[in-house]
């Protein structure tokens, strides 16, 4: 499809292809593909092009424009790196923890850790969840066959489904609690994602390796990212295809 936008800019301007390829420092062939296969320039020659032209490069060409914002975005999101869940600062979680306002969603096999790191880890919960913050607790179930093979793939054997079983006992206290929603999943994961209003830690899965091996990206949510949207996108089709039975849990 040609690019018409291009082409109109270029007779307005009563420059010639052989004319904006001296300007621009490419082949005037080039330029005609550019013109009629709506071929998308490099960023600097698409900047040198709108100035030849004196057009806005977002004009030109809005859709490379549109995923250059997108990509710089997403690059903003990114806080930090870790190479392992050890490695993430002790204070982190708790703060990341008691910061929240609006949202605080947790998706893991177990996540035991955060009730070894926080040791007031439920009644923070529940005064979050008082004061009006939606909580989702997304944990797996102990007899599914995701826990199993991810043990059996993690070197642990039935030590998760034992975590997943500690878990669910540690949190009975907040099962039931207005603002709290709990379920268990039976789900392969890739990432277990913990999310705290417009803070997300990515803890990404390896094969052969415990969770706590593993690399987590801090992220920010940005407007126009795309990187926190994606993350809870997943943990959105977890939650939709989890079990909400959770009664048999609670004492």
């Amino acid at each position: 499809m040609a690019n018409e936008r291009l082409r109109s800019a270029i007779t307005t301007s009563g420059l010639t292809a052989a004319d904006l390829s001296e300007q621009v420092g490419v082949d005037p062939k080039t330029i005609e593909r550019w013109i009629l296969t709506d071929r998308i320039p490099h960023r600097t020659n698409r900047q040198a092009m709108a100035a030849a032209l004196r057009r806005d490069e977002e004009f030109l060409w809005p859709t490379a424009v549109s995923e250059s914002r997108v990509q710089s975005a997403s690059q903003a999101e990114f806080v930090a790196l870790h190479p392992n869940r050890g490695s993430v600062p002790a204070g982190s979680w708790q703060s990341l923890l008691e910061g929240a306002d609006e949202s605080i969603d947790l998706l893991a096999y177990a996540a035991s850790f955060l009730h070894d790191t926080i040791p007031d880890f439920d009644d923070i919960l529940i005064e979050k969840a008082s004061a009006g913050v939606r909580v989702r607790l997304l944990f797996g179930d102990p007899d599914g066959s995701a826990v199993r093979l991810r043990g059996e793939e993690g070197g642990i054997g039935d030590s998760l489904a034992g975590r997943c079983t500690l878990t669910w006992k540690y949190l009975q206290p907040c099962l039931g609690v207005p603002g709290i929603e709990a379920r268990q999943h039976d789900t392969t994961l890739y990432t277990s994602i913990f999310r705290f209003d417009e803070d997300l830690l990515a803890n990404t899965h390896a094969y052969g390796a415990a969770a706590n091996q593993s690399p987590i990206l801090h992220l920010h949510r940005i407007s126009g990212g795309r990187l926190f949207p994606h993350y809870m996108t997943s943990f959105d089709l977890v939650w939709n295809h989890a079990n909400e039975s959770l009664m048999h849990l609670v004492d």
